[in-house]
């Protein structure tokens, strides 16, 4: 053996230097066991299946953007507003009610009917034994408690599309409190909690509802008919005929980025409730939630071409969607092929329930077709479609793969439930909001426009403030008939005076301008209840600029009757 040289010896002596420290601590830590490897690999785990909730959670709540633009989108332009405000309002109060209330009424375990742990949700805290997610809360319950609320904030987005453009912003808090303490969380607690099946209304098989085709689409969209049934059309939808008359939205590029957003959150919505990394199932959720959507717009196209000869743009969005509901339910139950049909046959049946909605009931985004009918179909597809290696036990295959009518009957049994627990409840709750604070704005404050007179100002105030109104910021003169040549603003002067006369009889009143604006006073015809009566046909102001409000509403009222009004001077008399 070839003897250590002097550098062979330090590289020696500094290698057990650095190795002996180690075995020292080896020797006083027990070896790992298979049992310490198995609860390391199961922290991760949950660690993993933690962040996919959160990050779903996060692409669900980016719906309610969805939901927002979709609303404008289809909405007028002096109603805009309005509903940033709403969602706003409607998503905090939801956030504060369901950690309050619903999450315990519907995941903290309890009896058939409601949960009886989880309020207040709070670290530390035991939940019932049989509680959706039982034992001590930790951060793991929270982010599915999180997830969660996120799905009872769209099903109550999901009830306003209905009543845009005429509803009393009051309603929106007083319902959001009783629909996200009360009406969702039973739903949800007996539709994903066993209890229709422990009542014995579903043929003693579980419900197939993954992510909510019934408990979250099909519950806002009938809150939605039981509001708008108390609220009544927006004026001038029906003519004196009956027959419907289009009122289009006004930024349809608007309207396809909502979509878009809703497209992309129901990956969240879909995949992200296997609640659980493991396996990357969530994949596979992904993929039949994609084909779903898809299969929408091909067949909501189709039937718009069938039906209306041309390639409307709102039905083809309404096509996404209704195929993204209709897909909510089987998602985690069906293969591939069959999500692509069950969109499929959404898109085609959303396209004539709009129509045929629309003939009597005024509902502008289509919700009750493409969240309630569509939301309809998807429950019973599971029914049809779902598959022997997705059934979980105690539920069955569909129709196609020989389990018979027993789980289409189950899933019949559950939109039967679903319709009339929250129809009942929404009624009656709308029915005494109406009773009480009242639903709906005056037909002045509508006429006007919501985004003034329930917030005092404008979505889009460069279309609406007349141009007098920019005076002395570098833009031109104000709105006379006979400027006469004088330069510059006007000189300050008291709050200026308006009448709209007409050439048929008309009455004095004080409208919401004169609250809103301090307007010393303004003279305006008995507006009609129907926008095909006369309107006037002249407006008459005078030499001080007007507030925005007071001269705009005047403009557009006169200009109901087609034909341009007369703006002149108080001066000068009015035209006959």
């Amino acid at each position: 053996m070839k003897p250590l040289t002097h550098g062979g010896v330090a590289l020696g002596a500094l290698a057990a230097s650095l190795f002996m420290p180690a075995m020292a601590f080896a020797q006083d830590e027990a070896p790992p066991t298979l049992e310490s490897l198995s609860e390391g690999l199961a922290g991760t785990a949950s660690s993993l299946d933690s962040t996919w909730i959160m990050v779903s959670a996060i692409l669900v709540i980016l719906m309610q953007v969805g939901f927002m633009f979709l609303e404008i989108g289809f909405s007028r332009g002096k109603n805009v507003g309005t509903i940033v405000a709403k969602i706003l309002v409607n998503f905090s109060i939801a956030g504060v009610v369901w950690w309050a209330v619903g999450y315990g009424i519907a995941f903290g375990g309890g009896n058939d009917f409601f949960g009886d742990s989880g309020f207040f949700l709070n670290v530390g805290q035991e939940l019932s034994e049989n509680a959706y997610v039982p034992g001590v809360v930790d951060g793991a319950h929270f982010t599915f408690f999180i997830f969660q609320f996120a799905f009872a904030a769209v099903s109550l987005a999901i009830v306003w599309g209905s009543t845009l453009e005429r509803i009393k912003f009051g309603v929106y808090p007083i319902y959001a409190l009783v629909f996200v303490a009360i009406i969702y969380p039973l739903v949800a607690h007996m539709t994903w909690s066993g209890g229709l099946e422990a009542l014995g209304l579903t043929f003693g098989l579980g419900i197939q509802d993954f992510a909510g085709s019934s408990v979250v689409h099909l519950t806002g969209a009938v809150g939605a008919l039981a509001a708008v049934l108390i609220l009544g059309p927006r004026r001038g939808k029906f003519g004196a005929d009956g027959k419907p008359r289009p009122i289009p939205g006004h930024n349809m590029p608007l309207f396809g980025l909502a979509v878009l957003i809703l497209w992309v959150g129901w990956f969240g919505f879909n995949a992200g409730s296997t609640v659980a990394a493991a396996d990357a199932v969530f994949g596979q959720v992904a993929v039949v939630t994609n084909l779903g959507a898809a299969g929408g717009v091909i067949g909501a196209a189709i039937m718009a071409l069938v039906l209306g000869k041309t390639l409307d743009v709102g039905m083809v969005g309404n096509g996404a969607i209704a195929g993204l509901v209709a897909i909510t339910a089987p998602a985690g139950y069906v293969d591939p092929w069959a999500a692509a049909i069950i969109g499929l046959i959404a898109g085609v049946i959303v396209v004539p329930s709009i129509i045929a909605i629309d003939k009597k009931i005024d509902d502008p985004v289509g919700v009750l077709s493409a969240h309630g009918v569509a939301g309809i179909w998807g429950t019973l597809a599971c029914g049809l479609f779902t598959t022997d290696a997705l059934a979980l036990e105690g539920q069955k295959a569909g129709l196609f793969y020989g389990g018979g009518l027993e789980q289409l009957g189950a899933q019949f049994s559950a939109v039967v439930f679903t319709f009339l627990l929250v129809f009942i409840l929404s009624y009656i709750t709308f029915f005494l909001i109406n009773k009480t604070i009242g639903m709906r704005v005056t037909a002045d404050e509508e006429l006007a426009g919501l985004d003034i007179s329930e917030h005092g100002m404008y979505g889009y105030p460069e279309q609406f403030i007349p141009e007098a109104e920019l005076v002395g910021f570098g833009v031109s003169q104000p709105l006379t008939a006979q400027s006469g040549g004088g330069g510059g603003p006007p000189p300050p002067a008291p709050a200026p005076v308006l009448s709209v006369t007409s050439n048929q009889n008309w009455s004095s009143r004080r409208p919401m301008m004169e609250r809103s604006h301090g307007v010393q006073c303004v003279s305006l015809r008995t507006w009609p209840e129907r926008l095909v009566s006369p309107m006037p046909s002249c407006v008459v102001v005078d030499r001080r600029v007007m507030p925005p409000m007071v001269l705009c509403s005047a403009l557009l009222m006169a200009s109901w009757r087609r034909s341009a009004p007369s703006v002149v001077t108080e001066s000068s008399p009015p035209s006959p």
